[in-house]
Parts: C-alpha cells; structure tokens; sequence
C-alpha cells in the first residue's frame, strides 16, 4: 500500500530534501505540498493525502492551527478520514510541538531528524501508532503544563465513565508510558487482550493514539506534572 504524504512547510529547502529522502521509498509517494498552513487546509481538503509533515512556525497560519482544522471537528472531536499529522520542530519539547499534540496531531520530529527515522515515523502513523513515545509526552507535559487546564479531581473524572473498570486500570498504565508487552506483565494478561483493551480505550474515549491518552489523563487529574 502506497503511503501519500504531504510536505507543509514555508522553506522550500527543506521541502526540497523531505521530499528527496521519500521518493525514494517504494511504499511512499509525496502526493501535495503547502507553504503555509493556510495553503495546507486548502490543499489537503482538495487532495487525498495520507499523512501530513506539518511545521510549525509559518506565515499566515502557523501549524498549529492548521492541525487542529484539519484533525479536529469545531466542537473539538476528531475528524473523521483527516490524514495524521507529524510536527516538525526545530527545537525538542517545543511548545508549539506541544499544542499540536492536543490540536490532533500524532507525534512529532525535529526537522534534523535521520532519513531512516523519518521514513520509519511516517510508516508508523499510517499503521495507526503514535511517534512520540508516551514517556517523551509525559515531559512535554512537564515542560508546558501552565498551557493545560486546572486538573479536575482525580476521582472519577467524566472523561473516563465510558470505561470499564479493567479498562480504567489499562488507560492509567498508557498514561504512564507503560508499552503492551508492560501492560500485560503488570495485569497478568496476555498481549493480544491488553491491544485489544487499548483499542476499545481509544475509540470509546475518541481519542487518535496514545499520545492523545497522555494529554486527557493530565487534563483529568490522574497524573501530575513533575510525578515520576
């Protein structure tokens, strides 16, 4: 299956080396470009794109507003079929970086990131799985928690009711950075149940991947900023 990409950023430099470094893979074909964010809403709404290497600071529109239309409905649910979003920044744990994650994006890079690290981040948002490790979210949040609400009360946030309570115990374990194969050491459950547990999680909370977890277990009181 042929990964179409999207290349949104105001150089037309680094544009120029992004898209050398893909045509080069069987599995990825660059199927739009955008100078500005502006320019990306327009033009990933007339194009079928699969996913979109977002930057963040341009003219016009900067990229995190240009996520969050093209990830997100107004009310702030995803958007169904939108591509997914990779926020290239210049500067780890950027806050702009940050602000994308919660605007819908799945991950992010730095721009100076190896080719076979950005091929492989591409492959893997597509495949439905998140590039930032939860963990590196986890001191994102650390970093920028004056950008989050007041954290509601740990005991029973509405967020969470849509959950059973086995599936409660997993959320809080994503939360953590705690991977499948952790999970189902810690629950004494086989692999394929705590996937399946992950999934439901995701779907019944409408949440696009586990960084997404992350962000709405913060928001709702369950982890703190600076907690280990």
């Amino acid at each position: 299956m042929t990964i179409r990409v999207m290349l949104v950023d105001d150089q037309e430099l680094l544009r120029t080396g992004f898209r050398m470094v893909l045509q080069s893979q069987a599995d990825i074909e660059i199927a739009a470009e955008a100078g500005d964010g502006a320019q990306a809403i327009e033009v990933a709404a007339a194009s079928q794109v699969d996913v979109i290497l977002m930057d963040v600071r341009m003219p016009r529109l900067d990229g995190v507003q240009a996520t969050r239309r093209i990830c997100l409905e107004p009310d702030g649910t995803p958007r169904a079929g939108a591509p997914k979003v990779l926020i290239l920044t210049t500067f780890d744990l950027d806050e702009y970086a940050f602000a994308a994650l919660k605007a819908g994006a799945s991950g992010f890079l730095l721009k100076d990131v190896p080719p076979t690290e950005l091929v492989t981040a591409i492959r893997s948002v597509h495949a439905g799985d998140a590039v930032v490790a939860p963990t590196t979210t986890r001191r994102m949040i650390d970093r920028f928690a004056e950008v989050l609400p007041i954290p509601q009360p740990a005991s029973g946030p509405p967020a969470l009711t849509p959950l059973t309570e086995r599936e409660r115990e997993v959320f809080l374990l994503v939360a953590q950075g705690l991977s499948n194969s952790e999970i189902a050491a810690e629950l004494v459950l086989s692999e394929a149940t705590v996937k399946t547990h992950v999934g439901r999680i995701l779907g019944k909370l409408g949440l696009r991947d586990r960084v997404q977890a992350v962000v709405l277990a913060y928001e709702a009181g369950l982890l703190r900023a600076g907690r280990a």
